[in-house]
């Protein structure tokens, strides 16, 4: 009896114990499922909306990986081209951002790639990059005059050297505003070609600039004649190489970038470009005295440029040109530093050619100032390298290229052998920085039209960097340019754009 008791008591004592408790898990239960269905509910709100977003704006979607198919051991590659807001072409992409060919001819480029279709989306990405492997050996320590990087004793040491690098990396955005109005940005990485201060590992070295930004007014369609305004390439020269990597030293010498205004025609194979270019010192080649300043608070100086193209049927072509540009770089005092500013202005003029004919490209080019570099000479009487009277600056190169294999594009030959020669004359005959050479020997490879494989075989004589070179930075008074002073380089690299 008093067992039965027992549990009775106790069997009601956990009643009051337990039942709180479930009652609370079961509402705990009930709150969590509702929060739960809520959650649902506006998820599906959400893709709902998601959805139609999507079907409204009609956004491209980039392209899939291309699909390679053997065809008889050959290998070809197909990109699915849909019209769209934003979007990329290879092609285009490759041309637009190589640093080797058309290198001051890229509104030219988008004009002809609007008119003809190819930039058919709202926005167009294109990027590019060129990572290289090479050795390099000189007959002077710490002199190593091959210019595809400054010749500093920051980064090359010693009668040897050798790296395997990122040699330079853009990323560019075209933007069809409207049918005549197109916007332009490209942003550069370049460490080893940046004027920044240290090695190639410093942060000075290490950023990334906008390299060329403008809005351009122009249609094909409606009028040969268009504008520009931004910062652009000036029109001076062609500064073009048939080498796969390497630039002549016609374009190290005379190539500008610089702030401005262009306007330009275009039509039958007549290109005429004028541009009215900021003053003072510019980020490469155009320079002009703003009241003995390099200060650039005026736009006193300026460039033109004609070319004509004549058509000789089945794909051939030849090209001649001439430019005249107000105020070159080649203006500076004893001593030379880049950027310093000038008492005056120093003109140049270029005139070039370019030759298709068959499976066979060749360029000339000349260019050389009006008046002499003040720089060019050391007005010590009493130091020896007084003898050496000032100079008109000058550079020119002459260069082939044949193309062979299958075409992997109008006009483009699957593997390219080329043969270049250029030199930039500093310096009176005899100077330690009379002149330097280069010679080319270069091959190409295209795996498919935006992706060049290349090797180049280069050879230079002389030494002479634009910094101090005449002298002026070294205590006993000499330079640390070398007339005989010897480079050689082998080089691979790749070159892959979007």
């Amino acid at each position: 009896m008093m067992n039965r008791v027992a549990s009775s008591v106790f069997a009601l004592a956990m009643s009051q114990v337990l039942l709180p408790a479930a009652l609370a898990e079961d509402a705990e239960t009930e709150a969590l499922k509702a929060r739960i269905e809520k959650l649902e509910a506006d998820n599906a709100k959400l893709m709902a909306m998601v959805e139609r977003l999507v079907d409204a704006a009609e956004i491209d979607r980039i392209s899939p990986a291309p699909t390679a198919t053997p065809d008889n051991g050959e290998t070809t590659v197909e990109y699915r081209e849909t019209p769209g807001a934003i979007g990329i072409d290879p092609s285009y992409g490759y041309k637009l951002t190589d640093h080797a060919e058309g290198v001051n001819k890229k509104r030219i480029l988008q004009l002809k790639a609007r008119q003809s279709g190819e930039l058919d989306r709202v926005v167009t990405l294109s990027g590019g990059i060129t990572a290289i492997a090479d050795y390099q050996t000189s007959n002077r320590d710490d002199k190593f005059g091959y210019l595809m990087r400054h010749p500093t004793l920051n980064n090359q040491i010693g009668d040897t050297a050798s790296e395997a690098v990122l040699h330079n990396a853009t990323l560019a955005a075209t933007a069809n505003l409207t049918d005549d109005i197109t916007a332009y940005i490209e942003f550069l990485y370049d460490p080893e070609q940046s004027f920044g201060s240290g090695t190639i590992t410093s942060l000075t070295r290490n950023q990334v600039q906008l390299r060329r930004g403008y809005v351009m007014w122009g249609n094909l369609d409606k009028t040969p004649l268009y504008a520009a305004i931004g910062k652009m390439d000036t029109p001076f020269g062609m500064n073009d190489t048939v080498s796969p990597f390497t630039n002549s030293t016609v374009w190290h010498s005379f190539a500008g970038l610089a702030y401005g205004a262009e306007v330009g025609y275009l039509k039958d194979g007549l290109s005429l470009r004028a541009m009215a270019i900021q003053g003072g010192a510019q980020f490469r080649a155009a320079n002009t005295s703003v009241d003995g300043t390099n200060v650039p608070s005026k736009l006193n100086n300026f460039a033109v440029d004609a070319n004509y193209t004549a058509d000789l049927g089945e794909g051939n072509d030849v090209m001649l040109g001439a430019s005249y540009e107000h105020g070159s770089p080649y203006c500076q005092s004893y001593p030379v530093v880049h950027f310093n500013p000038c008492d005056d202005n120093n003109p140049a003029w270029s005139t070039y050619g370019a030759m298709d004919y068959g499976p066979f490209r060749i360029l000339a080019e000349y260019a050389q100032t009006t008046d002499v570099w003040p720089g060019s000479e050391v007005p010590d009487l009493t130091n020896p390298l007084s003898q050496y009277a000032a100079q008109k600056t000058k550079s020119y190169m002459l260069g082939g290229r044949y193309g062979f294999g299958t075409e992997v594009e109008d006009g483009l030959m699957q593997s390219a052998l080329s043969l270049e020669f250029s030199t930039f004359v500093a310096g009176d005959e005899g100077a330690p920085w009379e002149n330097q050479d280069q010679w080319v020997l270069g091959y190409s490879r295209y795996l498919v039209a935006n992706v060049n494989l290349f090797g180049e075989l280069i050879h230079v004589d002389g030494y002479a960097p634009l910094n101090f070179v005449s002298g002026g930075n070294l205590d006993d008074g000499s330079t640390w340019s070398d007339r005989d002073g010897k480079t050689d380089v082998i080089l691979v690299g790749a070159q892959a754009a979007f």
